[in-house]
């Protein structure tokens, strides 16, 4: 080896803090650990790379405050060969870590059946994150060449540590500010443009319906093209009276499905109203149930909590709902959360209010309903106090998400030794909680007027998680596990919450009866503790749930 070659391998180890490779190294393992779903190895690249990434910036970061307060650094000469012995047991550690992440990412896929990854796994992860890890430590290197600019002209101003100081604020400000202005706005009206576009896309396969009752018939007050995607599916799918007569062996009436679309009038208060006329016009009132229903972000309804519904009561139902939002339920979560609510208030002040007025013995029974955005904007349409005096009869909401009001309050006034993810509330009487297993009949509980179930998996991240990840341990992670939460799983700070946070982005990839899709035969039992259908034995209800579960 020349000496040119030497002095620049030299160079090169000393561009790189040995602290930020040790901490990069230990963030990278961590993130090699199993979270609540399974990671394809793309995925879990990114997630690597940004964790050691993270980590390495986190030790740089030290390094700089450490020399900021002038504190003693060893000599000079032990540097280069002692940063050569902690890469090798940094390397040491990622192929060690590399080499179990097949068996932990299996570890999650074993409970939800789902095909072990293949033997390639931890070496795509591996040149995924270090390609990742690399680019983003470039990245991280221009911005300290703009720190180092910014400070150094501020020295001829203020004194050297204020300058210091000042360099990161502005480089901080200058950074926000490109991200906010120019890279999420553009993204958020690109988001805005497309998902406008994809909501008016007419499916093939999707036909307006005939029936007068239907909404968006000839006869309907609602147009059929202003129902958006997601409404025309809605309101056109699920089964017919035949079809469940045929099932249950029982005469069945033709469920009604009302659906007001974003286009469908200017305001939410308008679209309510329209809701309201439209339920009037096809006598939905005179059905045994109805359901006040709050989508999704895109306005989604799930079928699944629809289908196993009106199996349920003979097709003697009617489901209203009404869109707010055209955008995946994250994005309006991030652009518009309160329009949900605002929407769901005021189909529920429409809808609730005519209610009252009607004969208790002529009225249907009133439930709410909501999935994931929909549970949160659900369980913000009304104030239980205010319907004390003549209460609709239950709520079933499913994966609540985890900045949900109500659910965050009963989940954490649980009863004493009950889990995070599967908690019970009081005495049981009002509210109740269940998962993938039945847990809704508890032993000496008596429901009361008012009836709450939450459908929950404790592999669902929208549920589960927790924005003070980085820091402290979720309460899902003390003591006992879920059934469908790998057994591997530990909290690391900072990573989990990487970990979690992915996972929230990720929750719907899950196979159906994990994670965020919730699969009909749990809704069954969810439906059944809620709206007490008559006429079903248990056999009954274990047929349902085979022949909706194929």
């Amino acid at each position: 080896m020349t000496e040119t070659a030497t002095r620049d391998e030299a160079r090169l180890w000393q561009t790189f803090s040995v602290v930020g490779l040790c901490l990069g190294t230990l963030f990278f393992a961590a993130s090699l650990t199993p979270s609540l779903l399974p990671r394809a190895f793309f995925v879990q690249g990114v997630l690597s790379g940004v964790s050691l990434a993270v980590g390495y910036g986190l030790g740089v970061l030290l390094v700089w405050l450490w020399r900021y307060l002038e504190l003693p650094e060893p000599p000079h000469g032990p540097r280069y060969y002692g940063k050569l012995g902690m890469a090798a047991a940094c390397a040491a550690v990622a192929v060690f870590f590399l080499w179990k992440a097949a068996e932990w990412q299996n570890s999650i896929r074993a409970l939800m059946e789902l095909e072990p990854v293949d033997t390639a796994h931890p070496s795509k992860v591996g040149g995924i994150a270090l390609v990742l890890f690399l680019l983003l430590v470039a990245l991280g290197r221009g911005l300290k060449r703009l720190y180092v600019l910014v400070s150094d002209r501020l020295k001829s101003f203020v004194p050297r540590r204020v300058a210091y100081v000042l360099g990161v604020v502005l480089v901080g400000l200058i950074v926000a500010s490109l991200v906010d202005r120019v890279l999420l706005r553009y993204a958020l009206r690109l988001a805005d443009s497309a998902y406008a576009e994809l909501d008016a896309l007419f499916e093939d396969g999707i036909e307006r319906p005939s029936g007068a009752l239907k909404t968006g018939s000839a006869g309907s007050l609602i147009s059929w093209e202003t129902l958006g995607r997601t409404g025309r599916s809605f309101v056109s799918g699920g089964p017919g009276s035949e079809e469940i007569a045929a099932f249950t062996g029982r005469a069945a009436k033709e469920p009604m499905r009302v659906y007001v679309g974003l286009r469908s009038a200017d305001t939410a208060d308008a679209r309510a109203r329209l809701a309201l006329e439209e339920l009037k016009r096809i006598g939905a009132f005179d059905r045994k149930v109805m359901v006040v229903v709050a989508p999704t972000g895109t306005g989604w309804v799930d079928p699944e909590a629809s289908v196993t519904l009106e199996y349920l009561h003979g097709g003697d139902t009617v489901m209203v709902a009404q869109q707010y939002s055209y955008l995946t339920s994250w994005l309006s979560l991030l652009i518009e959360p309160s329009y949900g609510a605002e929407a769901a208030h005021a189909l529920f002040r429409e809808v609730y209010g005519h209610w009252t007025t009607l004969p208790v013995e002529a009225r249907p029974e009133l439930y709410l309903y909501g999935l994931s955005l929909g549970t949160l904007s659900s369980e913000q349409s009304t104030d239980l106090l205010n319907i004390l005096g003549d209460p609709f009869q239950g709520a079933l909401w499913a994966g609540p998400p985890f900045n949900s009001r109500l659910w965050s309050r009963f989940t954490a006034e649980r009863n004493p030794g009950t889990p995070a993810w599967l908690p019970r509330y009081g005495d049981g009487s009002v509210v109740r909680f269940t998962s993938q297993k039945n847990a809704l009949d508890i032993s000496g509980a008596q429901w009361g007027p008012l009836r709450i179930v939450y459908l929950q998996y404790a592999s669902d991240p929208v549920v589960f998680f927790d924005p003070l990840a980085w820091y402290r341990r979720p309460a899902w992670l003390v003591d006992e596990r879920g059934p469908d939460v790998s057994p591997e799983l530990r909290w690391y700070p900072i990573v989990t919450f990487l970990q979690l946070a992915l996972d929230m982005a990720l929750a719907t990839t899950a196979p159906l009866g994990y994670g965020h899709l919730y699969a009909p035969e749990h809704y069954i039992d969810a439906w059944m503790a809620v709206t007490e259908p008559d006429g079903w034995s248990d056999a009954e209800v274990e047929r349902l749930k085979q022949a909706l579960a194929k």
